[in-house]
């Protein structure tokens, strides 16, 4: 079996005396979607800030690669291979779909600022390709179209779509994408199931996943983690976890006991 690339152990977070995470264990296999789920307050998105160095955890151990992220600043661990989208979307409003994706691209471009106050002919050269490959990533995410559009004037289900645009932009190895079907009818949450897929594919990524669309959590995901109140309530395949009676009780409901 393959070593974990993300590995925590015995996270904890406390905010105001109440433990949002508690003593949490569990890792993420390389080339896999795993998904983390549970009830609303169960500490789902605080895991994400404690892996992406938001939060520092008050005990416990998070390791990617073999390497602990403890101590690391955000940009840091973005530049370690850890990319995130956010359950309330965080987007460059003002600015163009095209734009939103050429930001983090230029931020990591290899030249100096006087050759970019100069404009040099290899950071036009640069620039160039940077967005060759912003037009690509759009048009991954089927907004190849949309280039020229600001980004607040998309829809919901786009402007999510553009997230993630940016997100791979940065070239992860693992990419977090925090409740990606949120507001999405059952067909748009059925199509983004597909792309998950194959933006893993595609990619080569791994991918862990916190919804709440169930449909989309038991067809992309090859391991789920259960969260209850900050700890792990369950864990395991679909087909385990969907026939758990702590699982069923604490968040699924009745209408997955015959499923």
């Amino acid at each position: 079996m393959s070593a974990a690339l993300l590995e925590v152990r015995g996270l904890t977070k406390a905010f105001g005396g109440i433990r949002a995470v508690d003593d949490l264990s569990f890792s993420v296999a390389p080339d896999a979607i795993t998904g983390i789920i549970g009830p609303n307050g169960a500490g789902k998105t605080t895991v994400f800030n404690l892996v992406t160095g938001v939060y520092r955890p008050d005990a416990g151990s998070i390791d990617f690669e073999g390497r602990s992220l403890l101590g690391i600043r955000p940009d840091q661990i973005v530049g370690a291979g850890i990319a995130r989208t956010f359950q309330n979307i965080r987007l460059f409003n003002r600015r163009t779909c095209l734009e939103n994706v050429l930001t983090p691209l230029l931020q990591k471009a290899p030249y100096s600022v006087p050759a970019a106050l100069l404009r040099t002919p290899g950071v036009r050269r640069m620039d160039r390709e940077l967005r060759e490959k912003s037009r690509f990533l759009l048009a991954e995410m089927g907004l190849e179209k949309l280039a020229d559009v600001q980004a607040s004037a998309l829809p919901y289900g786009l402007q999510r779509k553009l997230e993630i645009a940016r997100a791979l932009a940065m070239e992860p190895r693992l990419l977090l994408l925090d409740e990606p079907a949120a507001g999405m009818n059952p067909e748009e949450s059925r199509a983004l199931s597909a792309l998950i897929e194959e933006i893993r594919e595609r990619f080569n990524l791994t991918i862990l996943l916190i919804e709440h669309h169930m449909d989309v959590v038991m067809r992309v995901c090859s391991h789920i983690v259960v969260m209850n109140f900050g700890a792990l309530l369950a864990e395991g395949p679909p087909e385990k976890v969907r026939t758990d009676e702590r699982v069923l009780q604490a968040y699924l409901g009745k209408e997955y006991r015959n499923a």
